[in-house]
């Protein structure tokens, strides 16, 4: 539209051939570009004629050219030009590379003019799309846990309490050696590990779920390699998720194991995966153990992470398992470590989300 209006008012301009101004300027034309006397320039200026002489062969080529020509362009063929329909008619198109957007591979900060789309953003490389469905147990974390593990982790301050300042976690290098000065700081006595440190619970790091690693070492894949896969069939099952082999680091004469050699099977889960396994394990499978205390209370690494242990008859339990028993020879259905890594700063916080989830502790609890 706007080119055609632009067309338009071209042509109104030159429609009126025989005004002032128009043979003005053909006069002008004709005087830069006639190679003649000027007695024929003269007797042109006061008749106002436009008729051409046979002096000068540039003056015939302006009066025959079409832009001082005094015939105009009809309404028709204004109403007939448009630029952007005759484009579209054209089969020709831009590599389909022109039309596609690509994120960056690497990250070169945030002064680069081509910055990386947000993760949420589908033409991301960390794109994940989903969710697709509501897990019951993510849906009743964050409407009862959540709410709960704040009321139960509440600490009251009276006015005017002043908290009690600890030291520095960190000792400086104190002597006159030369090599003391302008060293980091050391670790506290007793270790060089330090604990996280835990602030008061508010509803901005309530711990939650973070994911949830399914792990198996096949004895039997040190002679037979069918037990390695027939693992990983039971693991990708009972997760949903693709199992990831593993293959070892060094050799070790005494239990014939050589270097390179697969023998365990990873899953790591998150998300939805996360929270369905979890449910089905508290769910369907532990109510299912037979003597079955529970939980070790000493089982952590003193920040937020807890493990347990799934024998090869646990792991049959899984409704994946039973419905296909017969699939899987029972000898080689294998065991599993199953490590529950939470935001939680220490144990006790992680021990507390994971009893309000169902799953039970006995015994002595570290922290």
């Amino acid at each position: 539209m706007a080119l055609q209006e632009v067309t338009n008012a071209f042509l109104k301009r030159f429609r009126g051939c025989n005004g002032p101004l128009y043979q003005a300027s053909k006069l002008q034309c004709r005087q830069y570009a006639t190679a003649g006397d000027g007695q024929e320039t003269q007797e042109l200026e006061k008749s106002g004629s436009t008729t051409t002489t046979s002096g000068g062969q540039g003056m015939r080529e302006l009066e025959e050219s079409s832009f001082l020509s005094s015939t105009g362009g009809s309404g028709k063929d204004v109403q007939k030009f448009d630029p952007a329909r005759t484009a579209r008619k054209r089969n020709r198109r831009l590599p389909p590379s022109r039309y596609q957007y690509k994120s960056p591979r690497y990250y070169r900060g945030p002064l680069h003019p081509h910055q990386p789309p947000k993760p949420s953003d589908p033409s991301s490389r960390e794109f994940e799309p989903g969710p697709f469905s509501l897990p019951r147990l993510e849906q009743t974390y964050h409407d009862t846990f959540a709410s709960d593990f704040m009321t139960m982790t509440y600490t009251h301050f009276p006015p005017g309490f002043a908290p009690h300042q600890k030291g520095d976690r960190l000792r400086p290098w104190l002597g006159e050696s030369p090599y003391y000065k302008n060293r980091p700081l050391r670790g506290p006595r007793g270790g060089d590990t330090l604990k996280l440190l835990r602030k008061p619970i508010t509803f901005r790091n309530v711990p939650q779920l973070e994911r949830v690693t399914v792990h198996t070492m096949v004895k039997g894949a040190i002679d037979d390699s069918a037990h390695l896969h027939v693992a990983g069939m039971a693991m990708q099952a009972i997760t949903g998720v693709r199992a990831e082999a593993h293959k070892t680091r060094t050799s070790v004469a005494g239990f014939g194991i050589r270097e390179g050699q697969y023998l365990s099977v990873t899953c790591d889960l998150y998300g939805e995966d996360m929270y369905h396994f979890l449910s089905k394990v508290v769910d369907v499978v532990m109510p299912k153990i037979k003597d079955w205390k529970g939980v070790r209370g000493s089982s952590g690494d003193s920040s937020g992470h807890l493990h347990f242990g799934l024998t090869a008859e646990d792991v049959a339990l899984f409704p994946e398992i039973e419905v296909n028993y017969d699939m899987y020879p029972p000898r080689m259905i294998p065991g599993c470590h199953v490590m529950i890594h939470t935001t939680a700063k220490d144990d006790r916080d992680a021990r507390l989300l994971l009893t309000q989830v169902g799953i039970p502790f006995y015994g002595k609890q570290i922290n």
